[in-house]
């Protein structure tokens, strides 16, 4: 059980800072794990001093543990400390100058135009599911929008007529995302009656699984796991063998965007980024993937 004053925090957490439930999921375990060690060494957060943070942060490096799983760890000890600080719990901040954990800047691998085709390609068949299956990638390549907000959707998020879609991404900040003709072709035929109103149960579950836009097999909302699934297995059928996932699909559709002479404003608003530095990462790929070309094109390339 968690001390009184991290449950505070994450309560905080939730209803001041309007955290979304994966990530105080994610502050929960790491903060759950940060008060076992203390535990183990007759400490609590009111009273752990700054030189016993930083063997906390030496340990972790040496048990082998990722750099991002770390830093990320980190950054939720760092606010509950300045958290306590602030609300007069304990007179210092020990996390104050911690030295952080620097996390080697992974680039994204995006597929190629070719592999996105043979991917939406391998969706085949006329049953519920394969309708379903053919609008969910089309509507995550098409938007570049995380696998959360898209198993989140409701019906009223959608106006497919118009082509938007409106997502509500980390901090449930809201944005309106376009997306094109495929994508919509392929959900007005999961919307047909040859689709989704083949899934819908006797009776709901439960009333928000009324309004989901993507349904499972037992006529609940698709979860963010079976969904995850989802583009693994049609990546098999495809012959995909690199590593996929609905976040190399937003990879992708920002990639291919920036490749086709996208301004880098309007990618960092279609995929919901704060700062235009995230964004910035997809320039670097695709500069690397026109050298690549260029290399492998140009007679005198590499003269």
């Amino acid at each position: 059980m968690l001390a009184l004053e991290v449950e505070e925090f994450l309560a905080w957490m939730l209803s001041e800072k309007g955290r979304s439930a994966n990530t105080l999921a994610a502050y929960r375990r790491d903060l759950t794990a940060y008060q076992a060690w203390l535990v183990e060494r007759g400490r609590t957060v009111l009273d752990v001093t700054h030189q016993e943070l930083v063997q906390f942060v030496t340990e972790r490096k040496a048990s082998g543990s990722a750099a991002s799983s770390i830093a990320r760890q980190l950054a939720a000890i760092r606010m509950l400390h300045r958290y306590l600080a602030v609300e007069g719990d304990r007179p210092n901040d020990p996390a104050a100058d911690l030295e952080g954990v620097k996390v080697p800047s992974g680039v994204p691998k995006p597929l190629t135009e070719t592999q996105v085709n043979q991917l939406l390609a391998a969706v085949v068949g006329h049953d519920p599911i394969d309708y379903r299956d053919r609008a969910l990638l089309e509507l995550l390549y098409a938007t570049g929008a995380r696998i959360s907000e898209v198993v989140g959707l409701s019906i009223g998020d959608l106006d497919v007529d118009a082509r938007l879609v409106r997502l509500f991404g980390k901090g449930s900040k809201e944005r309106i995302v376009p997306f094109g003709s495929t994508a919509s072709g392929a959900l007005d035929d999961w919307f047909s009656a040859r689709g989704r109103v083949r899934l819908i149960p006797k009776e709901w579950h439960r009333r928000d699984d009324a309004d989901a836009v993507f349904l499972n097999l037992r006529g609940r909302r698709l979860t963010r796991q079976a969904a995850w699934l989802v583009v693994k297995k049609h990546g098999r059928a495809a012959g995909l063998t690199s590593e996929l996932s609905p976040h190399v699909l937003r990879h992708t559709c920002a990639t291919h965007l920036l490749d086709h002479g996208a301004d880098l404003r309007v990618v960092q608003e279609m995929l919901g980024h704060v700062s235009i530095s995230t964004t910035q990462i997809y320039t670097r790929v695709s500069q690397e993937r026109l050298w690549d070309v260029y290399r492998s094109a140009h007679p005198r390339a590499t003269l």
